[in-house]
């Protein structure tokens, strides 16, 4: 687990993005009206009070999230206060009331669930305070962000969960075809929790990026999870009795957490690591398989670093309170493909 003593330093190329970003947004620093947009933005030289609400803060993903935004509110002087909201929608609520009651400039928001964004988006409002959110998006009017205008989503900053699940993807399809399965043996398997607009990105990109290069057809069973290991374990577990003839398993999911119950799942339903590719996203439970140097179904992790996007998330906002430089509507942070002999070189955290 990623802790203050061990955390790395925001890179370079990341604090670059954040400046191109910011610059091939409109950048005229006039405040146009829209979802995030706080009234008195221009804060001078005073100090910058800013809440980062978080869910889940107390998984490996989010504690370095919360690492990172700490470490860059330090270095621009920004008095930060992180929130772990758990899983507790109404929690998101009554801690945005609190922060803007608090007096807070802005608010960073990763919501436990998408459903409370329009409550949160009027808090912000109301209280004249700018708004951005990390990883998940909400929409300012409804509670599906899949089925909102455009012009009414949050900003957010994160990752494409495209590109993500596109390289996902990918890389199962070659771990497919280094492995010679018939396609009428196997079956893909994406698990997610199916009201998160950004999982279901990811899973569908995979699932497309899997098709266009394993050169086979492979048939797809989708697993709705909750995004935890146990959760998805459970699900994926009944999935395993349910089709009886399948002697090999491709696992991806929103996140390590799916896949990890997935290849437990498999593990614990007697199939051997030659049997099963999973392809983590997030790098940080997938790296625990390889620590032993036993071989495992685990085969590969996107590595997404929450560092990166919590020091992204506190740059852009002070940006746009200080610099008064636009939102941008999405900003993204790398990512890089990581295994059992490149995890360590590529800094992944396994606590």
């Amino acid at each position: 687990m990623l802790t203050e003593d061990n955390r790395r330093p925001v890179t370079a190329a990341v604090l670059g993005l954040a400046t191109v970003l910011a610059l091939t947004s409109c950048s005229s620093g006039q405040q146009a009206a829209g979802p995030g947009d706080g009234a008195d933005l221009a804060k001078g030289d005073g100090t910058l009070s800013l809440t980062y609400l978080q869910k889940q803060g107390d998984q490996e993903y989010f504690v370095g999230e919360a690492a990172g935004a700490k470490a860059k509110a330090a270095e621009l002087g920004i008095d930060l206060k992180v929130v772990n909201l758990g899983t507790d929608a109404n929690k998101t609520v009554s801690e945005a009331q609190s922060a803007v009651s608090q007096k807070s400039d802005g608010l960073i928001v990763v919501v436990p669930d998408p459903a409370v964004g329009p409550q949160v988006a009027r808090i912000a409002k109301d209280a004249k305070v700018a708004l951005l959110t990390s990883d998940d998006q909400i929409c300012a009017t409804g509670p599906d962000p899949s089925a909102c205008p455009a012009g009414d989503l949050v900003p957010r900053v994160g990752f494409s969960g495209a590109q993500m699940g596109g390289e996902v993807g990918k890389r199962a399809a070659a771990e497919f075809r280094k492995a010679g399965w018939k396609p009428e043996e196997t079956r893909t398997l994406s698990a997610w929790k199916q009201d998160v607009t950004v999982c279901t990105d990811r899973v569908k990109a995979a699932e497309a990026a899997f098709a266009a290069g394993s050169g086979a057809e492979v048939r797809n069973i989708d697993v709705p999870t909750d995004n935890s290991p146990t959760g998805a374990q459970d699900k994926i577990a009944a999935t395993i009795t349910a089709n009886p003839d399948v002697r090999h398993w491709v696992v991806w999911g929103c996140n390590d957490e799916n896949v990890q119950g997935g290849v437990t799942a498999l593990e614990n339903a007697g199939f051997e690591a030659d049997d099963v590719i999973g392809v983590g996203l997030g790098a940080y439970l997938a790296c625990k398989n390889w620590i032993s140097g036993k071989p495992s179904g685990m085969k590969a992790a996107l590595f997404i670093d929450g560092e990166d996007v919590g020091a992204l998330a506190v740059q852009t906002m002070y940006d746009r309170l200080k610099n008064g430089k636009d939102f941008p509507q999405e900003a993204f942070a790398p990512t890089t493909m990581v295994d059992a002999s490149t995890w360590k070189s590529a800094g992944v955290a396994c606590g």
